[in-house]
């Protein structure tokens, strides 16, 4: 019997993908834009010739073609180095070698380090939560007391994780939700694919309509120099729509299931496969019954999320300070239940482990972005793809846009990078074309949130390597709804730039 073909591992997938980056700096021509940035007192413009300065002042950015408000700069709203419309100039080519592949995944990790210490650190918060007992007993009083309403759970949950992603941009932090929907998924008699499709469906499909995230429609909208509620009512329809969407495609797949679990996407391409940590759920058919102390132990882990969404949404919080109230929650756990030092020891360093491959991932990424970088070809890229856009009719011209940022996100999944990076020479390019800012903005969002589906330099390798589900199976589920979505997003956009 023939042994079944698999893809490569993703560290092995990244590792590839990286030195295509740089096959890349061989044969794109190298160039760079100028770069404008806000000190204290002036502006900074860094150019291949040098830096210079010029006064901090509106007029400054009006001069440079830059439709930014000062205020934006001044208040810290843009903290990123913006590209000069115009002032691309070409370079002698930084060719990327063999050392320099070697290096990125390095530099990757070192790029990446404060989102790795925060994958450790809640890796750490959940064993030590699990060493309690409380999510053992929450999980199973979950699952028995929604018995017979998985397909409710299954709604409520994907909306959740949507609207999370939507609002403040959810992504790395959602990570830690699999060890407690894996196990009570397959105890409801489904497969690992509804779990992945709940919180990182979830969680990709509410990067599309981004209503108020503010790691890319406030940053894309203030570096386009539009106002973020510009456009806000029809993302607020296309999150209705498309998590109405996603819903729909999770339960039909679901039930199909359930009634026949050899129907299972990951049961006929994988095999039997079981998740890369301990799923422990009892088969007790009595009711759990939570004590007074399991209780509080349960009000304190959905109280540390809640305070995170606040730090995040109010108080502009980032890893720092989400690690840090991990890592208090942590200690806070132990002290409820006395756990011995040792073994709070033990089980945090255990749980960082569980989670290394994953903090691995997310960091070797960051080093596709590095080789682009350091080859001076990212801006290349843009300037000679965003040329051929010009001169289109408006309705074309958008669709190109899409189609340009799926493209291009493939290489960059860091919304933020992606909007300073892009937003303001796409945005004097609407000008010539008279498209509506609000849906540059949005052609960036679709595009780029479509892609996050599938680019290996985003979240989907992590999150598949916590449900040891192969990449195969997930562009095998995932690629109807892709058609579904790319065709909703291109008609709100050829729509939208028909409305005042």
């Amino acid at each position: 019997m023939s042994k079944k073909r698999s893809l490569p591992s993703p560290i092995a997938i990244l590792m590839l993908v990286i030195i295509l980056a740089a096959v890349s700096t061989w044969l794109l021509p190298a160039g760079q834009y100028s770069k404008l940035a806000a000190g204290e007192k002036t502006f900074v413009v860094t150019a291949p010739s040098g830096e210079t300065t010029l006064p901090l002042t509106q007029q400054t950015l009006d001069s440079l073609g830059i439709r930014i408000a000062l205020q934006k700069f001044t208040d810290g709203d843009i903290r990123k180095p913006v590209s000069i419309p115009g002032t691309f100039q070409k370079q002698e080519n930084n060719r990327q070698g063999f050392v320099a592949v070697l290096n990125a995944p390095i530099k990757g990790i070192y790029d990446s380090i404060d989102i790795i210490l925060f994958i450790f650190i809640i890796g750490g918060f959940m064993y030590v939560f699990n060493e309690t007992g409380a999510m053992v007993q929450g999980i199973t009083w979950l699952s028995q007391t929604m018995k017979g309403r998985e397909p409710l759970l299954i709604a409520i949950l994907t909306t959740i994780f949507s609207f999370l992603a939507a609002s403040y941009g959810m992504a790395e932090e959602a990570l830690v939700f699999y060890p407690i929907l894996v196990p009570l998924f397959l105890a409801a008699g489904y497969d690992l694919l509804v779990p992945l499709a709940i919180i990182f469906g979830g969680t990709s499909l509410g990067c599309i309509s981004s209503f108020s995230n503010p790691f890319s429609v406030i940053i894309a909208s203030n570096a386009a120099g539009i106002n973020w509620m510009d456009g806000l009512t029809e993302r607020l329809i296309l999150w209705v729509i498309t998590t109405a969407l996603l819903v729909w495609y999770i339960l039909r797949y679901a039930a199909k299931v359930k009634k026949d679990p050899a129907a299972s996407l990951v049961l006929q391409m994988d095999g039997a496969v079981v998740p890369p940590y301990e799923v422990n759920i009892s088969t007790d058919t009595t009711v759990t019954r939570l004590t007074s102390k399991t209780r509080l132990l349960l009000l304190i882990y959905i109280l540390t999320f809640l305070t995170m969404i606040a730090g995040v949404v109010f108080l502009k919080w980032w890893t720092l300070e989400m690690s840090a109230l991990f890592l208090g929650s942590s200690i806070l756990l132990a002290l409820i239940t006395r756990m011995e030092e040792k073994v709070f020891t033990a089980e945090f360093i255990k749980g960082a482990e569980s989670l290394l491959n994953v903090a691995f991932i997310v960091g070797i990424a960051r080093g596709v972005t590095i080789i682009l970088n350091e080859g001076n070809i990212s801006d290349s890229i843009l300037y000679y793809t965003s040329g051929l856009i010009q001169g289109v009719p408006p309705a074309l011209f958008i669709l190109l846009l899409l189609v340009f940022y799926f493209v291009f996100s493939l290489f960059i999944q860091s919304s933020s990078g992606m909007a300073v990076l892009t937003m303001p020479i796409i945005g004097a390019l609407a000008i010539i074309v008279h498209i509506p800012g609000r849906e540059i903005v949005n052609s960036y969002l679709y595009g780029m949130c479509l892609m996050s589906f599938l680019a290996p330099t985003g979240m989907i390798l992590p999150s598949l390597a916590l449900v040891n589900v192969s990449l195969k199976v997930w562009f095998k589920f995932i690629t109807p709804l892709l058609i579904m979505l790319t065709v909703i997003c291109a008609v709100f956009l050829v729509v939208g730039i028909y409305m005042p």
